[in-house]
């Protein structure tokens, strides 16, 4: 009981960060609008990621292998967020909570994907670990 009680509060912590910095948790009144509030964050993230994902393939377009690999390893990027996302909210597996606990991961991790791209979008000219080549 102890560590359903521990694991409960650790994963109720976690969102409270989120919840500061963002004003559409200051008028969800209902566990429903907090999640709305999640789902809207996460379809923001999710955007941006579309739009990297969408000029580094335009940057791409004269290298098919590469342009192949981007493709394969979003899909699998994909795969592991939405496995991850799963684990992480086992917890909450059959409440109320788990949707927005749900999104807020998913949004969490197309964060850090978002940032991935912008690196790569940003890559010095010549860096052989960059795999998307420099804007013209």
């Amino acid at each position: 009981m102890k560590t359903t009680t521990l694991t409960a509060a650790i994963v109720l912590a976690a969102p409270a960060f989120a919840f500061a910095q963002d004003k559409c948790y200051d008028n969800a009144e209902s566990q429903a609008a907090m999640t709305e509030c999640a789902d809207a964050a996460f379809k923001k993230s999710d955007k941006s990621l579309n739009r990297l994902y969408k000029q580094i393939e335009a940057r791409l377009s004269d290298d098919a292998d590469t342009k192949k690999l981007l493709v394969q390893a979003q899909r699998d990027w994909i795969k592991f967020r939405d496995a991850e996302c799963s684990f992480q909210t086992a917890g909450a597996t059959g409440g109320s909570i788990m949707p927005m606990l749900v999104a807020q991961c998913m949004d969490d991790l197309t964060q850090s994907r978002v940032k991935d791209f912008e690196v790569y979008l940003n890559c010095e000219e010549g860096d052989l670990s960059c795999p998307v080549p420099a804007a013209n």
